[in-house]
C-alpha cells in the first residue's frame, strides 16, 4: 500500500480517518453503522483519486449504508439518490473502469475528455432528474426540500461525470459534499450527535478536491504519454 500512494495520499488518508474517528468520539455518536459507512466512504475517495475501480466498489458499499442513514432522518432524497441511483450507476462505473485501463494498467483509469455529445445530454437529463426528483420528495415529505433536491442534482451529475471518466466528477461530488454539509447541519440543531456527519463530509471535501487535482495531473500525465507511475 505505501508503495502504491504518495506520502501525501497516506497523510490524507490517515489524517482524514483520524479526523472521523475523533469527531465521532467528541460529539458522542452513538451510530456504529454512521462510522463504519464515513470509513468506508473516506477510503473509496482515495482509491477514486487514483482512478481506480476498487474505490466505485467501495463507493457501492457506502451508498448501501448511508441510504439507510439517510431513511433514519426521514432525508428520501439521500435515501433515493444512493441507493436507487449513486449504487447502481457506481457498479456501471466500476465495469467501465475496468474496460478502459490506461495501457493496460487496472489500477488506473483512462481519463476522458469531455466532449459536447457529453455534455448536451448530461444538461439535458440534470434539468429532467432535478424536476421529476423535486415533486417525488415533495410527495414523501422529505425533510429540508430544497437542499435536498440539490443534493439529487449534484449526485447525478457526479455519477454521470463518473461514468464518463472526467476529472469534473470530483467537482460534482464536491458540490454534492457542500450541500450535503448544509443539510446535515440543519439536522445538528436538533441532534448534536450529528455533527460527526458533518466532519465526515467536510473530510470528503478535501478529499474530492485533491481527487480534482490529481485526475487533472493523470490525463496530463496520459496525453503525454508518459507511464505510470
Amino acid at each position: 500500500m505505501s508503495d502504491y500512494f504518495t506520502k501525501k495520499e497516506l497523510l490524507l488518508w490517515i489524517g482524514s480517518i483520524l479526523t472521523i474517528l475523533i469527531s465521532f468520539i467528541l460529539f458522542k455518536g452513538d451510530n456504529t453503522l454512521s462510522l463504519i459507512a464515513s470509513l468506508i466512504g473516506v477510503t473509496s475517495l482515495i482509491f477514486c483519486a487514483k482512478g481506480n475501480p476498487f474505490g466505485q466498489f467501495l463507493i457501492i458499499i457506502f451508498s448501501l449504508l448511508y441510504g439507510i442513514i439517510s431513511f433514519s432522518y426521514a432525508y428520501y432524497g439521500e435515501m433515493i439518490t444512493y441507493l436507487g441511483m449513486t449504487a447502481p450507476i457506481a457498479l456501471f462505473s466500476m465495469i467501465t473502469w475496468l474496460k478502459n485501463p490506461y495501457e493496460g494498467n487496472k489500477l488506473e483509469v483512462e481519463v476522458k475528455h469531455l466532449k459536447l455529445k457529453d455534455i448536451i445530454p448530461m444538461i439535458i437529463l440534470t434539468v429532467i432528474v432535478t424536476f421529476v426528483f423535486y415533486f417525488i420528495l415533495d410527495y414523501f415529505n422529505t425533510a429540508n426540500l430544497i437542499p435536498s433536491t440539490f443534493s439529487v442534482t449534484t449526485s447525478f451529475l457526479a455519477i454521470y461525470l463518473t461514468t464518463k471518466r472526467s476529472p469534473f466528477y470530483a467537482v460534482a461530488y464536491a458540490a454534492n459534499d457542500l450541500v450535503l454539509i448544509v443539510l446535515w447541519s440543519i439536522a445538528a440543531k436538533t441532534n448534536i450527535t450529528y455533527v460527526s456527519v458533518i466532519v465526515c463530509f467536510a473530510v470528503f471535501l478535501l478529499n474530492d478536491i485533491y481527487g480534482f487535482i490529481n485526475w487533472q495531473k493523470m490525463h496530463k500525465r496520459q496525453t503525454t504519454g508518459e507511464m505510470c507511475q
